[in-house]
């Protein structure tokens, strides 16, 4: 990249770690910021990394003149409002999946970034990663064929920490927003946008989705199976059926491996993809290709996606009655 991106991070929690990792592999990436509502975290996340500015509020940090972009890696009810504190300050956004908590707040978002002429993305990081970019170019030359099938599953279990990000209703927590969003946007590059849905999700004792089961229909006949949970271990592989061939991606959702390619014929190949620095750098680098490029969003995760993926999102809790605090009393 011939030009350096100046980052800054809003939000020192445990997303922000593994990006801040991530970014020391970046050519021409900066940290120069974090901003918490805590001086003292922001310090301590600070002095880990050796970032010179420490802010103790989001919006000193969005104002600060020497950041091209922030990230922003706060609990999900806060992205929407913290994206739109930094598109309106002129900052370039990477916002941590999900986008916002639902699709009304996912319409906001696009729109303060249409309307500042910002760059802004949804941090959607699987995305970018040598699997999943080989995967799109053996779609590309016709290796598969038509797509007609995609099983994903994103499981794990938990302990039982009512109070914590992944089952707390406060923090929109549960399956759906916090893994079931990778499936469904996987399969969203490769199938578009559902025309039909079904999905059954079993709500635990704190009033989140704990796991669930989903079926997404596409024009022209494909179908996506998927499944997500938090309080359920599973295997997480993603396997893509083509009319020609298929692909298997074993740990699919961290991007360390390669994938296997089957023949119609049963033959495979196993492909390899090594993984450079812990998978963060990649979303990372493409921000800085489209800033480079002018860009006001990506072309491998638009934001009109992002829309269409939190409009898939709504509709399953719909079906299955779930709606979190935030939405039953917004600020």
């Amino acid at each position: 990249m011939n030009k350096s991106i100046r980052w800054g991070i809003m939000g020192p929690g445990r997303i922000a770690h593994k990006f801040a990792k991530g970014l020391v592999v970046v050519d021409g990436a900066e940290l120069t910021a974090v901003g918490s509502r805590s001086i003292d975290r922001a310090h301590a996340f600070a002095d880990e990394y050796h970032i010179p500015q420490r802010c103790g509020s989001y919006e000193d940090l969005a104002e600060q003149g020497d950041v091209d972009a922030i990230y922003v890696a706060t609990p999900h009810p806060a992205h929407a409002e913290n994206a739109l504190l930094c598109l309106n300050a002129g900052k370039a956004v990477l916002c941590e999946k999900p986008l916002t908590v639902n699709a009304a707040e996912a319409r906001r978002v696009v729109d303060a970034a249409r309307q500042n002429s910002v760059f802004c993305m949804e941090a959607m990081w699987s995305r970018f990663a040598p699997p999943f970019a080989k995967l799109r170019e053996l779609i590309a030359t016709g290796t598969l064929g038509e797509v007609r099938m995609v099983h994903a599953h994103f499981c794990f279990r938990t302990g039982w920490y009512p109070d914590s990000r992944t089952l707390n209703p406060d923090l929109a927590g549960g399956g759906l927003l916090d893994v079931g969003v990778y499936p469904i946007s996987f399969a969203s590059m490769l199938l578009g946008r559902p025309t039909h849905m079904s999905g059954s999700a079993h709500i635990g004792e704190t009033g989140v989705d704990e796991q669930a089961g989903m079926v997404l229909g596409y024009d022209g006949g494909g179908v996506a199976v998927l499944s997500c949970g938090v309080r359920t271990n599973a295997p997480k592989t993603i396997t893509v059926c083509g009319t020609d061939a298929m692909v298997q991606i074993e740990n699919a959702w961290w991007g360390d491996r390669g994938l296997t390619l089957i023949a119609a014929d049963g033959e495979s190949q196993y492909m390899p993809l090594p993984r450079v620095g812990n998978g963060y750098n990649y979303e990372a680098e493409e921000v800085a290709r489209c800033l480079a490029d002018g860009k006001l969003e990506s072309d491998i995760m638009p934001l009109d996606e992002s829309i269409a993926v939190m409009e898939t999102m709504d509709e399953l809790r719909r079906q299955w009655g779930l709606t979190y605090p935030c939405e039953r009393n917004p600020q």
